[in-house]
């Protein structure tokens, strides 16, 4: 618990000195009959005095925050600084989704999208005591023209982020916008996950001449640890926080975001950013033991397939080889269209699917000390999208889904609808093992309680928090891991 130092308080008036002591120890009585560190803390420093951090800096929260897990530990890092400030999962999630486009452009940035389920406990809140989809997939513009030789989708995340914002986020939206764009402007190291995606793919990347500005140096693709500084990305991002993010599909900047990227060769018209709205939808919800697990919805349909996989898991958990071949016979089915989800999910004789492939995409998932949690998976719809930089904009623009097969976009969350308590949640990557990842994770967790006791099978990846005893309730049972073969981060305090 925070404690402010006591005051230097001026004498009083001669008195008795047997009246004072009572009067001191009935104050402390008073402070110490009050629940929750936070909150004598903040007493304290009302009533006794005291200079602490004031909301919205980091260290004015004191004891249990919560938890982060991302891919990449600067978005871990802005996310846990968010809690730590007072925010909520929401903030948080916002944080580490805006730093992600900084950070690991190869995954997530303005011109990509993704979907994210949110849970808060509290009845009074805007979907209390029963989890939601934020939906911001990105989508193809209308008509790309003939000389779309690489077709962009419609920028989403900004948009998205914000509707998180706006439904469950109480800390100012520009803060973390500032926050990203600091970052940019004076540069981050290259972290390990984006020194990776960029080894693969700097042949193609770096003909880009844009791309070339900011992912090299010397000719050489930037390595891990070298700085990666992005100053048309911060002046785009400043230009959000100080117009706001309508101006990115109704503004100056869309007005640049049209022109540029028809230079680019993936045209996209005002129409397209205008009708780039998110959406909130009811997630796929399925019972395990006293618990709802609630998956994301289409068309983030690797939360379909999640969900196809939990079901086999929960009747043979060591059967991971049938679940996998669940979940994408789930998914192909369901691409080939005509069928409800509820009926794919009712149906157990479906076809093998073919041979598919997969987008990248990165996840991550928060939760506060109250009990309200995130759980996000984000794409370019390729690595680096499309390759290709729009100019003077900083961002890539991501690859439309007219052109490349969707990414398996999944994600979980565990909660006890009777005590309208969070219980656990995962969000996975890794292609084609990213739906699998999700179902095994959280299987594993809520049979071990302990999160991701052991790593999901290859190729997925997952981040999991979980609390064995619930939240809101016992604190002490909460814990966060990252998969144990990438370099994200897993960060809280309890």
């Amino acid at each position: 618990m925070r404690r402010g130092p006591l005051p230097r308080l001026p004498l009083p008036k001669p008195r008795p000195a047997r009246r004072r002591a009572p009067r001191f120890t009935a104050a402390l009585a008073v402070l110490a009959a009050l629940p929750g560190c936070s909150t004598v803390s903040s007493v304290k420093d009302t009533v006794l005095g005291g200079g602490g951090p004031t909301i919205g800096q980091p260290g004015y929260v004191s004891g249990f925050l919560g938890g982060v897990v991302a891919d990449d530990p600067r978005a871990a890092l802005a996310g846990r600084e968010m809690l730590s400030a007072g925010g909520t999962a929401a903030d948080a999630a916002v944080a580490v989704g805006l730093t992600l486009a900084v950070t690991l452009p190869s995954r997530a940035g303005l011109g990509g999208g993704g979907a994210c389920i949110a849970y808060s406990p509290n009845p009074s809140g805007q979907a209390g005591g029963v989890p939601e989809a934020i939906m911001f997939t990105p989508r193809a513009p209308t008509a790309p023209g003939a000389n779309a030789d690489r077709p962009a989708a419609v920028p989403m995340l900004a948009r998205g982020l914000f509707l998180l914002h706006a439904r469950y986020g109480t800390r100012p939206f520009e803060g973390m916008v500032a926050s990203a764009e600091q970052l940019a402007r004076f540069g981050t190291p290259v972290s390990r996950a984006l020194a990776k995606d960029l080894a693969l793919v700097a042949g193609p990347l770096l003909a880009d001449p844009n791309a070339r500005a900011v992912f090299s140096q010397n000719g050489a693709a930037l390595t891990e640890g070298q700085m990666l500084r992005q100053p048309d990305l911060a002046a785009t991002l400043a230009q959000i926080r100080t117009a706001g993010v309508g101006d990115m599909y109704l503004g100056l900047l869309a007005s640049r975001i049209v022109q540029d990227s028809t230079l680019i060769g993936g045209p996209m018209t005002m129409l397209d950013l205008r009708r780039a709205l998110p959406k909130l939808g009811l997630p796929l919800v399925a019972s395990y033991g006293n618990d709802r697990v609630a998956f994301l919805p289409p068309p983030a349909d690797g939360g379909l397939a999640a969900d196809a996989a939990f079901g086999v898991l929960a009747a043979n958990p060591n059967d991971l080889s049938a679940a996998q071949a669940r979940a994408l016979a789930v998914v192909a089915r369901y691409r080939a269209g005509g069928v409800t989800p509820e009926t794919l999910l009712a149906t157990r004789d479906l076809p093998p699917a073919g041979p598919m492939v997969f987008p990248a995409s990165t996840s991550f998932v928060t939760l506060d000390r109250n009990g309200n949690a995130v759980a996000c998976a984000l794409t370019m719809d390729n690595l680096f999208g499309t390759g290709r930089i729009l100019p003077g904009l900083g961002f890539l623009a991501a690859a439309s889904p007219a052109a490349v097969p969707p990414p398996l976009l999944a994600a979980g969350l565990v909660w006890n609808a009777r005590d309208k308590a969070f219980r656990a949640e995962a969000a996975g990557s890794g292609q084609e093992g990213a739906a699998l990842a999700v179902a095994a994770a959280l299987i594993n967790t809520l049979r071990s309680n302990q999160p991701m006791p052991a790593p999901v099978p290859e190729p997925g990846r997952a981040n999991v928090i979980a609390c064995a005893g619930d939240l809101p309730g016992d604190q002490s049972s909460c814990g966060w891991a990252k998969d144990p073969r990438e370099a994200g981060l897993a960060l809280g305090a309890n």
